[in-house]
């Protein structure tokens, strides 16, 4: 049962040559709780989280082509997280959610007119023996940028929700889509197009705020 949560995927695609690569240097740290965690910090503040460009085709989601870019939105950051932790030996899944974000959000409101972002990702991780949720998603940069602490992760309890200030969450959590072992296009396309209809029809142009792309045959 377990070993499918080890296996790479078209996406999750560890055994690329360039991906081995990225994650080399991770194979020296000798625990998997050590090794998981540099790991976390190394995805989460290695791309400027960037939710302005969004791409749904099916080879901008694959972690070998993601490791190249210097931004990343939370799909492709989990991705990344996901496979590398696969490479390392560590069990994981993808995890999905609609949640609304508190601050700093006008931007994106303007372009998804609506609060709700669908398919936020995080990441499911099976170390010491249990299952515990981390999320990648918000870099040191941002997170100094909005005003909040970044999310650290232990291995131990689930890291989903940023305090603002005062206990206000930064984030809300609207509904889980559960947890996969591989990334969910077909049901991400589906649930985009019911919550974002407007980004399928062309309404909106891509330009340097904001772009869009998706494969026409989902």
């Amino acid at each position: 049962m377990m070993n499918e949560f080890l296996k790479p995927t078209e996406l999750l695609d560890f055994e690329h040559f360039d991906f081995q690569e990225y994650v080399s240097k991770f194979h020296e740290i000798k625990d998997d709780l050590s090794r998981a965690k540099a790991f976390y910090i190394y995805v989460r503040d290695g791309f400027l989280y960037d939710p302005y460009h969004l791409d749904l085709r099916h080879g901008a989601l694959k972690a070998s082509s993601i490791i190249f870019k210097n931004r990343a939105w939370c799909v492709e950051k989990a991705i990344v997280f996901a496979a590398g932790l696969r490479a390392l030996g560590i069990p994981s899944r993808l995890g999905y959610a609609i949640v609304q974000n508190h601050i700093g959000v006008e931007k994106l409101l303007e372009a998804l007119r609506t609060h709700l972002i669908v398919f936020h990702g995080y990441v499911d991780v099976h170390v010491n023996g249990k299952w515990t949720k981390a999320t990648p998603a918000f870099d040191q940069r941002i997170c100094a940028l909005s005003g909040v602490e970044p999310l650290l992760w232990d291995g131990d309890s689930d890291s989903l929700f940023q305090e603002f200030s005062h206990g206000d969450r930064f984030m809300e959590y609207h509904h889980d889509y559960g947890v996969f072992a591989d990334v969910p296009v077909q049901l991400m396309n589906t649930e985009m197009k019911k919550y974002y209809p407007h980004l399928f029809t062309g309404e909106v142009e891509n330009t340097k705020r904001f772009s869009f792309c998706y494969d026409a045959n989902f």
